[in-house]
């Protein structure tokens, strides 16, 4: 199959104009729908719907991107291996983070690898809610939870250890747990999808955060919400550290339970789908995370 109608389709499909692909890949308006033709002839299926105004993907055309981009990245490993690829870097990286994370730690260093890398373009979903890597073609994410997913790959970027945290208002007023089962007299602060979480003392005690059992319960989709809530003196609540350290320091919250922690293998994951070849784009983004942040991880340094 012809790389570079591939090239191209993938280009259409991201900036849903035909000649604007073409124009980046030097490629005249009437030369770009004659390659795309061609190339839905080759395959028997329509991959974009075209009209005088604007273009969308078919539904065959969503479902084969995917696999358009994985054997552009298929052709561009196979060149590296014979030491034809791109000196730097180059193309689109979709990119998806908790929304949280991202504003905290990726964020303020994204300039510093734009201007290592100009060639890059980074797409960034950055939301609590988690996207489906495999139906959203993204190449890499940011994931806080064990990795289960078989037919994903990952790296672990830093520990992600969880506490109990309400504000000094809030403990004034409702009184401070002394045992995980006191937890059910007070308002817990929790995701929409949150079980019951384990708890675990440092004598091997055990114990439950489990907000539907509480006395009242606040249910938030945000993990910066969240915090902000918690400060405010909603209840008590379960949080990362990586989230929480700063305000710890200033007094803006402490530890509920401090003996206890949230029993649970959780690990910040740097995660691409099985099936991809590991481009270079996504492996210098990956490079770059792991030394900007999983080096020597800030909420760490306490």
């Amino acid at each position: 199959m012809d790389t570079d109608s591939l090239r191209l389709f993938v280009l259409a499909a991201e900036k849903l104009n035909i000649s604007a692909a073409g124009r980046a890949l030097g490629l005249a308006p009437a030369v770009s729908s004659a390659r795309l033709a061609k190339l839905e002839q080759t395959l028997g299926a329509d991959l974009l719907h075209r009209s005088t105004r604007k273009i969308s993907l078919s539904l065959e055309g969503a479902e084969f991107l995917p696999y358009a981009r994985e054997m552009l990245a298929q052709e561009e490993a196979g060149r590296a291996a014979l030491g034809q690829g791109q000196a730097t870097p180059t193309g689109k990286l979709r990119f998806t983070a908790p929304s949280t994370f991202a504003q905290l730690y990726i964020a303020p260093i994204l300039p510093l690898f734009l201007k290592a890398y100009p060639g890059i373009t980074l797409d960034l979903r950055l939301s609590d809610s988690r996207f489906d890597l495999i139906e959203g073609s993204f190449d890499l994410a940011i994931r806080n939870s064990a990795l289960e997913d078989t037919s994903l790959k990952g790296r672990k970027l830093a520990s992600d250890r969880r506490i109990l945290c309400a504000s000094p208002a809030y403990l004034a007023e409702h009184g401070t747990p002394a045992r995980p089962e006191d937890l059910t007299d007070h308002n817990l602060i929790s995701f929409a999808d949150q079980e019951t979480r384990p708890l675990a003392g440092p004598h091997g005690q055990s114990g439950a955060f489990s907000p539907r059992d509480a006395q009242g319960q606040l249910i938030i989709d945000d993990g910066l919400s969240q915090k902000i809530a918690t400060i405010a003196g909603a209840g008590i609540s379960i949080n990362s550290i990586w989230s929480v350290h700063q305000e710890l320091r200033n007094g803006q919250l402490v530890r509920v339970l401090p003996a206890y922690q949230v029993a649970d293998e959780t690990v910040l994951w740097l995660v691409y789908p099985k099936a991809n070849v590991l481009s270079a784009k996504v492996r210098v983004f990956i490079d770059f995370l792991l030394d900007q942040i999983g080096k020597k991880p800030a909420w760490e340094q306490e």
